[in-house]
């Protein structure tokens, strides 16, 4: 009898089996798919000791790749309490050579734009890493190639100018009908992250921006942090007002369902916490009554 209430979680195997001895496979249920597997078809992280099927664990790698830039793949379970990362040798396990092989090229060019003592050679047809030597005052260092011996600058990648500053160089090297190209400025197509200072090109949609690769949320224009800044107050007022690239209308749109999730949780808390308190008595009863009855069940019978 209580193996048939457990069939929900168990199912029996006829495979090398005898009558009368069947053996219970257990299912566990994917996260991201919500389906039960059996054990040999899940795949365990090693670094935080999360549970998925292969499957889908393979898809989830896939997509991170593609869109990841070279970014470490993290656990796919959002509330996972030890924050794990995927190891190389998991990667390469449930991904094909080629996906693997991309990974670890973007990889290594996310850690070569974010070494402050490295840099890509300017030049297309090179792409070799050059050294940076280090600046005690933070002023931009002359950087040579060494496979085209090309001599630029380590801030804007450009020819060495040691009178002129980047800006300067910059307006007459990299102009375009809209402005220049990289840079600061409020029509610039391609600016840098302010947090990890990644390349990113806009080339359509709204103003809030978010990186892909340290997921920080800034302003397009003027590259104010907008983290915390749910309800876009930011276009409101100052130089970026109405600057969003949304109507009003949506705007608000986007407010009022913001407060109206806000709303809802409170009263959701509101109306289960007096619940909680007035079934809190028979909670603690049932836990006694519980644990009372696994105290005569170990005491020793006295006959």
């Amino acid at each position: 009898m209580d193996s048939v209430g457990g069939l929900h979680y168990l199912t029996m195997t006829a495979e090398n089996s005898t009558p009368g001895d069947l053996s219970l496979v257990p299912l566990i249920t994917c996260k991201l798919c919500l389906c039960e597997q059996s054990l040999d078809k899940m795949t365990t992280l090693q670094e935080c000791q999360c549970i998925f099927c292969t499957a889908c664990l393979k898809q989830y790698m896939q997509l991170a790749i593609r869109d990841g830039c070279g970014s470490p793949i993290t656990c796919p379970d959002m509330v996972c309490l030890n924050h794990g990362t995927l190891q190389e040798a998991e990667i390469a396990c449930l991904v094909p050579v080629d996906q693997f092989q991309l990974y670890q090229r973007l990889k290594f060019e996310r850690e070569v734009h974010l070494d402050p003592h490295r840099t890509w050679c300017p030049v297309a047809d090179c792409q070799t890493v050059c050294p940076v030597a280090a600046s005690d005052s933070g002023r931009p260092v002359l950087v040579e190639c060494p496979s085209c011996h090309l001599k630029f600058c380590s801030c804007c990648k450009d020819v060495w100018h040691a009178e002129a500053s980047c800006r300067d160089s910059q307006s007459i090297v990299l102009p375009t009908e809209h402005g220049a190209l990289f840079g600061t400025d409020t029509e610039a197509p391609i600016k840098q992250c302010p947090v990890c200072r990644v390349y990113i090109e806009r080339n359509e949609g709204c103003a809030q921006m978010m990186c892909k690769n340290c997921k920080h949320t800034f302003c397009w224009y003027c590259l104010q942090n907008l983290d915390n800044d749910i309800f876009l107050r930011h276009y409101d007022k100052g130089p970026c007002r109405n600057k969003l690239g949304h109507s009003r209308a949506s705007v608000m749109w986007n407010r009022t369902q913001v407060v109206g999730i806000l709303v809802g949780l409170g009263i959701i808390a509101l109306v289960t916490s007096p619940l909680l308190l007035l079934a809190s008595p028979c909670i603690i009863c049932c836990v006694c009554k519980s644990c009372r009855g696994k105290k005569k069940k170990h005491e020793p019978s006295t006959t």
